[in-house]
């Protein structure tokens, strides 16, 4: 099971989080979407529009289970995830501790409009009335909408949130790891403060 277990909206820094974050634990790391890519061959994007989304949220689902059952370091999952119930259950069953990182709409538009492979990589999953994800749109148009969409189902599942818009990718991974050696690690039949003592050497010394 991973060591923890990162969500939140894409353009919220998960992938940048989760790397500092192995480097200051002293294990590994891994972005969800990247590996769903690399099994099925293609970005996200072209499943999306080749085969449609519900085929998209199955492999998704399928990857997600498979990270959460083996993989022993920080696991960054898609910004989606949370949409199904089961994952959500899984996340919570697996991924503890959850830490969910947000950032305002417009910051994470600002962010998606500043990465070039967001068009590429990334097809506009905009949520409609119904409730249902469309894979129609503008990607960057989306991102209020869907923010509040899903702000009820990152915090479902979340043991700690922090907001990423207003500190750097180094001091949100500090404050995720004091968290874990301090409030996390104080609760009962949780892990202990040694089994996140950063590693010597590593980004834990800008903590």
């Amino acid at each position: 099971m991973p060591r923890i277990t990162l969500i939140g909206y894409r353009g919220t820094g998960k992938s940048t989080v989760a790397a500092l974050l192995g480097e200051i634990l002293g294990c590994g790391w891994c972005d969800a979407d990247v590996v769903l890519e690399e099994k099925i061959s293609c970005s996200i994007a072209s499943l999306v529009r080749e085969r449609g989304e519900p085929v998209f949220r199955d492999e998704e689902a399928i990857v997600l289970t498979e990270l959460l059952g083996r993989f022993p370091g920080v696991l960054s999952t898609g910004g989606g995830a949370v949409l199904r119930a089961e994952n959500r259950a899984a996340i919570r069953e697996l991924g503890r501790p959850v830490v969910w990182l947000t950032a305002p709409a417009e910051v994470v538009r600002r962010r998606l409009a500043a990465d070039p492979t967001t068009a590429e990589r990334r097809p506009a999953l905009a949520v409609q009335p119904s409730g249902v994800a469309s894979a129609h749109g503008d990607p960057l148009l989306e991102v209020a909408t869907a923010l509040a969409a899903r702000e009820p189902l990152y915090r479902a599942c979340a043991d700690f949130q922090v907001d990423t818009s207003v500190a750097t990718p180094a001091t949100v991974a500090a404050q995720v790891v004091a968290w874990l050696q301090g409030d996390w690690a104080r609760r009962p039949g949780m892990i202990s403060p040694d089994d996140v003592r950063p590693t010597d050497g590593s980004a834990g010394a800008t903590l």
